[in-house]
């Protein structure tokens, strides 16, 4: 299916199911964008955040040992937890887009599906990372290739929660063998629109930093994906 169709598919689906579907999307992004503020202001954090920082402001390199002595066991554990808790929340969202894109009518209580097999959840994020960062040590491409190779395990996951996050993986491997450019033409479609987001943050004169244009650009893309997985399921056998 042409990109173009895709994404004409994704706007349709937005149109039928606002403003539900924008007001959930909001409601997901303060939460990641609390859960990632909160890394940062932790108070075992906080220290090695300010100095990392001063360190890149004055053109200086990292020095790893100076933020290690910042740290504290307590809140770099909180930051380890929130950080792990992100990807739970982010695919009780992609829930919400496969079953929107599906018209399965998705509700506001969808966006909690991933804390139903949230140790998966986990487990597929740490293996994906893993991989990826493996891949990663050879060159930017194979890790970018590594990147789009595993994509799919949450939507397998979603699917299938008797599956296992180690067979999601491998499942999504064999699912993108051959698809893994189509995918990144589709992401390579939406860079007008993150360029966009960014320009808005840096230069409207808000008192805090909200991506306004997320709220537009976090469905249409998440509709677009999970249109595109449902074209590859029925293209082909997991």
């Amino acid at each position: 299916m042409p990109v173009s169709a895709l994404k004409a598919g994704a706007r349709g689906r937005m149109m039928e199911n606002a403003p539900k579907l924008f007001i959930i999307t909001i409601i997901v992004i303060v939460i990641t964008t609390v859960m990632s503020e909160l890394q940062f202001r932790l108070p075992g954090t906080s220290g090695a955040y300010s100095m990392l920082l001063e360190q890149l402001n004055a053109g200086e390199k990292p020095v790893l040992s100076m933020l290690y002595s910042n740290l504290r066991p307590a809140g770099a554990a909180l930051a380890a937890l929130l950080w792990l808790a992100r990807p739970v929340v982010e695919t009780g969202y992609v829930s919400y887009c496969l079953k929107t894109s599906r018209a399965e009518g998705g509700g506001y209580a969808t966006i909690l599906d991933g804390f139903l097999f949230f140790g998966k959840i986990i487990l597929i994020t740490l293996i994906k990372w893993v991989l990826i960062f493996l891949w990663s040590l050879l060159f930017l491409f194979p890790g970018i290739s590594a990147y789009y190779m595993y994509s799919q395990a949450y939507y397998i996951l979603l699917d299938d929660p008797e599956k296992g996050a180690l067979q999601c993986v491998r499942e999504s491997k064999r699912l993108m063998k051959g698809k893994k450019l189509d995918l990144f033409l589709i992401d390579l479609s939406f860079i007008g629109w993150g360029l966009l987001d960014y320009a808005v943050m840096l230069f409207l004169p808000l008192p805090f930093s909200f991506p306004i244009v997320s709220v537009y650009l976090t469905p249409y893309l998440g509709l677009t994906h999970a249109m595109y997985y449902d074209r590859l399921v029925k293209t082909l056998v997991v």
